[in-house]
């Protein structure tokens, strides 16, 4: 099996995801959106040094994961690619750090605001579809243009990936014995990989015009937003306000001593 299925097949199961019957799933899409950015605007926002309340922190992710019945195992798999890019930022950091204690810490804490902010971005993709989120960004007054550019990437990347799968598929089936692409059709291979995207790109918006698409996306169900709704951002709200403006690590400690 190529490593195009594979990807496709991974696309195909956070669908499933999104699509299950769950509590956290069936949260409005603007809420989840809301605290998402507030939650990342808040990792932000810590000092670099402080660590304790970056640990603190980390009950927003690990709730949410709890919540959405997601798996952490999973997760960290599927961002594979993007975690050690963001550890590695933190990795370079102590260079600029006076000593050496201060550059363990800032160090420490830039990774995990790198770590928690993938993990609750991953975390509503896992649990909102891609509909719902771009009808958030459309209540919250984000350009009609960017949603659907964003809309129509998202969902063309699987006819990219189709296309790459049967080029992949065709090129082995003519050259059995060989291990990868050789070099010099690495040139008409992606040639014919755009021009056949393009053309299958085409006949879906030719579709979609016929079906009465004119730049805005018809959005399937406009959720109206629920009391529960209402008291899950509040309540986290609360819990942000609590956990950034007081004093909390040492509370905690306190409670233990």
């Amino acid at each position: 099996m190529s490593n195009i299925d594979n990807s496709l097949k991974e696309i195909g199961k956070l669908n499933d995801l999104q699509q299950r019957n769950q509590w956290l799933n069936n949260i409005h899409p603007l809420v989840k959106l809301l605290l998402t950015v507030i939650y990342i605007l808040l990792v932000v926002s810590v000092d670099k040094y402080n660590l304790g309340q970056m640990l603190v922190l980390a009950i927003y992710p690990f709730m949410v994961f709890n919540i959405g019945d997601l798996r952490l195992k999973e997760a960290i798999y599927r961002m594979r690619l993007i975690l050690p890019l963001v550890m590695m930022v933190g990795m370079f950091n102590p260079i600029f750090d006076s000593s050496i204690e201060a550059g363990i810490i800032s160090m420490v804490t830039l990774m995990l605001k790198g770590i928690y902010t993938v993990m609750v971005a991953y975390a509503l993709i896992a649990t909102t579809s891609i509909e719902a989120i771009c009808y958030a960004l459309r209540q919250i007054y984000i350009p009609q243009i960017l949603v659907v550019v964003i809309l129509l990437i998202y969902r063309y990347i699987f006819i990219m990936g189709q296309e790459a799968d049967r080029i992949m598929t065709a090129y082995k089936l003519r050259a059995p014995a060989q291990k990868g692409i050789n070099y010099k059709a690495w040139g008409s291979l992606i040639g014919q990989w755009l021009i056949r995207s393009m053309d299958r790109a085409e006949s879906v918006y030719e579709s979609m015009q016929l079906r009465g698409f004119r730049g805005e996306y018809a959005y399937a169900s406009k959720a109206k937003i629920r009391l529960a709704d209402i008291l899950y951002l509040i309540i986290w709200i609360g819990v942000f306000a609590v956990l950034r403006f007081t004093d909390i690590v040492d509370v905690i400690g306190g409670l233990f001593i």
